[in-house]
């Protein structure tokens, strides 16, 4: 068994998908269910048994330690943190709490119950730890992709959280020994995407006949990574990573905030015309950018493919295809996320407190 924590939000929910998909390890899926963590994106295991859902935050020590001794997982994957830029600008105390107080806690309670373990168990173990890219700053036109041994220049609370959270599990293992992997990703997309980000925004807004927002000139470069590849290279570093090593894991996909607008407009003109005839992109409207945006990021995912012979599987054309497509099919899901339905949900469902 394995204990994921975030399992609820985007990539965590395509994590458990995927990983009970491949195979019938068991997971324990610790989410504390804020905005953007969803458990109709786990509606399909909902009487698989291999699922444990739990509803609870990884600030707390006492449940991490019940969760510890009553299930012994072999491997924790942590994907809980607040992850949107925006909101940490706004708001930045949540990401303080949740990325750095959060990572501590389950850093310590991990180390508990890695002490007591012996023998093979105790070098089975592993603590792999789910960062970004954003941790490393922003890159000038030309310059080099972010490799693993680059610097880290947060800019934003956000990503200053997450380099904290980062420099905290490293700590552990040079420290304490505690068997640690890193992936720091690139912007991620796909299925069960909360709308506020730039691709499932553009796609809401544009079939709602909504102003598609575009900061400064759009030209902002990421790297642009299918959802469901970055969980294939989750599933890989946790088998075969070296402990202690970080796996920088992108798409080799680097494309202006424009572009990919614009491919989403062209898509949607295809598979779901306007009734009016005209193009999805003259809802385009340039707002006001958006303090300290970083100008580009790009990912240098050589070593994970020469040390793990991982390479996405996807590139952007194709998995922007299969996202527009997922999106246009499963409307009852954005509905719900975006109505308040769901939170007035988890609000009944859970009121007399979490289960453990």
């Amino acid at each position: 068994m394995i204990l994921v924590t975030g399992g609820a939000g985007f990539i965590g929910s395509n994590f458990v998908l995927d990983w009970l998909a491949v195979g019938d390890e068991p997971i324990v899926n610790l989410d504390l269910l804020t905005y953007a963590g969803n458990l109709d994106n786990l509606a399909s295991l909902e009487d698989d048994a291999r699922h444990l859902f739990v509803r609870g935050d990884i600030g707390d020590g006492d449940l991490l330690a019940r969760l510890f001794a009553t299930h012994q997982p072999r491997a924790v994957v942590n994907l809980a943190a607040e992850s949107h830029v925006d909101r940490s600008i706004h708001g930045p105390a949540e990401f303080i709490q949740t990325n750095i107080v959060g990572t501590f806690r389950l850093l310590e309670a991990t180390r508990a119950y890695w002490g007591g373990l012996a023998g093979a168990r105790r070098e089975a173990f592993r603590f792999l730890h789910v960062s970004t890219d954003e941790v490393y700053g922003s890159l000038a036109p030309g310059a080099p992709a972010f490799a693993e041994s680059h610097r880290y220049e947060p800019n934003s609370p956000y990503s200053a959280s997450k380099a904290a959270s980062d420099h905290l599990v490293r700590a552990y293992h040079h420290t304490y020994g505690l068997p640690v992997l890193t992936t720091n990703c690139s912007n991620n997309y796909g299925p069960y995407h909360f709308p506020e980000k730039l691709i499932p925004l553009v796609i809401h807004n544009a079939l709602a006949g909504r102003t598609l927002p575009i900061y400064g000139d759009g030209m902002q470069v990421r790297d642009w990574l299918y959802v469901k590849d970055h969980c294939s290279a989750i599933r890989r570093v946790l088998e075969a990573g070296r402990l202690g090593e970080t796996y920088n894991v992108g798409g080799w996909n680097e494309q202006p905030n424009l572009e990919v607008v614009g491919t989403i407009c062209r898509i949607l003109d295809q598979l779901r015309p306007r009734a009016d005839g005209l193009a999805y992109f003259s809802q385009v409207a340039f707002v006001q950018d958006r303090p300290g945006h970083d100008r580009r990021y790009a990912i240098d995912a050589t070593r994970i493919e020469r040390e793990l012979g991982w390479r996405p599987a996807e590139t952007f054309a194709s998995g922007i295809q299969k996202t527009v497509q997922w999106y246009l099919d499963h409307p009852e899901w954005v509905e719900n996320v975006t109505s308040g339905a769901y939170r007035e949900w988890i609000g009944r469902h859970y009121a007399a407190g979490a289960p453990a």
